[in-house]
């Protein structure tokens, strides 16, 4: 039987901003975006080629806005990505490898839109 991750709640403080975020600015798919009523809305992101999605919106999470830690993306080509994200206007540090040269599949800290103190080396160009 196999057992898959398919849904991870990410809270966040404002729906629109961090949809803009994910879709525009690292370029997640938008699945859903669908109100179910004042209280409640569900927004679906996914990364590309990824099977597992993150919710987000109001009413679907009872902790705080970012709160979620430890989540990584994984990517085959550490370089590639980094292109990608500059090319989306991102500034970023220097890659650099692990103790015996890259892996075959590298991961990047993934961020909440909103402030992260712990996370400083990636930042959005605004413009």
């Amino acid at each position: 039987m196999d057992w898959k991750l398919e849904l991870v709640a990410v809270p966040v403080s404002d729906v629109d901003r961090a949809k803009a975020f994910y879709t525009e600015n690292v370029g997640f798919n938008l699945d859903h975006d669908h109100r179910v009523s004042d209280e409640i809305r569900f927004v679906q992101l996914t990364p590309p080629g990824s099977a597992c999605s993150i919710p987000i919106g109001m009413g679907i999470a009872d902790t705080p806005p970012g709160s979620v830690q430890g989540l990584q993306l994984v990517v085959s080509d550490i370089n590639a990505a980094r292109a990608e994200l500059l090319e989306r206007a991102w500034r970023l540090a220097e890659s650099r490898s692990s103790p015996g040269g890259p892996s075959s599949s590298s991961a990047i800290r993934t961020a909440t839109a909103g402030p992260c103190s712990s996370c400083r080396h990636a930042t959005k160009v605004a413009g």
